[in-house]
């Protein structure tokens, strides 16, 4: 057991962009309290804890927010198997976390790591009326406001996302929503984020993602929402089933993200691409 904490920002080549997440690359023996308070006390939307497996490329991976533990997150896993690539080498690596096994390729490319997760297999739920309404009145967003063509749907691809779509970039930037209302409704949902997208083209796309269950008023880049969004997409029959989907995020946080994410015919996970750097090379004690 080690109570280093290392601290990476993913989903971005510079330290000033991307989702920051906390990673302790040996938990064994840390109780489920005490990965919260570690979690609570560094304050990143999630921190990652591993446990050694069968291998060095063989871990538990368990992720808490400051307020909980959450079945997957895909920001975290990014940096987590960037870390790790930084230590061993590129390469192949399986995590077993609680929405099932999440197996990451971890590739340098022009001089830098990037990390591909493959997700669990997706899934898409309709959204009952009622609680769309309840999401567009939490969020302050009209009805009218609403993409068409990109219909409100319930995502999961380990955890799950309500999927609403913004038929302006301007109505994307203008995100001012009731916290607790919010809150209420996710939680009684069982959702992790509320994805806000708008669609500037046919595979690219921007997002925003309301976290209040995390205690996090919004997240700037959020790996499980885009896996999920790729299952949706897919299933909704909006992009092609071999397509490569360009997701941005963070920008009016002035945190950007680039998140790539790529659907493949015959396979039911989604992949999703992106980068990590450390904010400090150094490691900081367990608080």
């Amino acid at each position: 057991m080690t109570d280093q904490i290392l601290h990476y920002t993913a989903f971005t080549s510079t330290p000033d962009g991307g989702n920051r997440a906390g990673v302790v690359l040996d938990a064994s023996g840390l109780s489920d309290a005490r990965m919260l308070e570690i979690a609570a006390a560094v304050g990143y939307s999630e921190s990652a804890f591993l446990t050694p497996g069968a291998g060095p490329r063989d871990h538990t991976l368990r992720f808490f927010s400051p307020r909980a533990e959450v079945d997957f997150c895909g920001h975290a896993t990014i940096a987590t198997a960037v870390a790790l690539g930084d230590r061993i080498g590129p390469g192949d690596l399986l995590f077993h976390t609680p929405a099932g096994p999440v197996p990451v390729r971890v590739a340098r490319r022009d001089g830098a790591l990037t990390a591909t997760l493959s997700s669990v297999p997706p899934r898409v739920y309709p959204v009952d009326p009622a609680d769309l309404a309840e999401a567009l009145a939490a969020l302050r967003w009209p009805a009218s406001e609403l993409d068409p063509a990109l219909p409100p749907r319930i995502a999961f691809a380990g955890v799950r996302h309500l999927v609403l779509a913004a038929a302006t970039r301007g109505r994307l930037a203008a995100l001012d929503y009731d916290f607790d209302r919010l809150l209420a409704l996710m939680r009684r949902l069982e959702l992790t984020t509320v994805q806000l997208v708008w669609r500037e083209s046919a595979t690219v796309f921007h997002a925003r993602d309301p976290f209040p269950v995390g205690g996090v008023v919004e997240d700037p880049a959020t790996g499980a929402a885009a896996a999920a969004f790729g299952g949706y997409a897919r299933e909704l029959g909006l992009v092609p089933d071999d397509a490569r989907l360009t997701i941005h995020q963070g920008y009016d946080m002035g945190r950007p993200s680039l998140l790539r994410v790529d659907l493949h015919p015959g396979e039911a996970s989604v992949r999703v691409t992106g980068t990590a750097v450390p904010i400090d090379p150094r490691p900081t004690a367990a608080p």
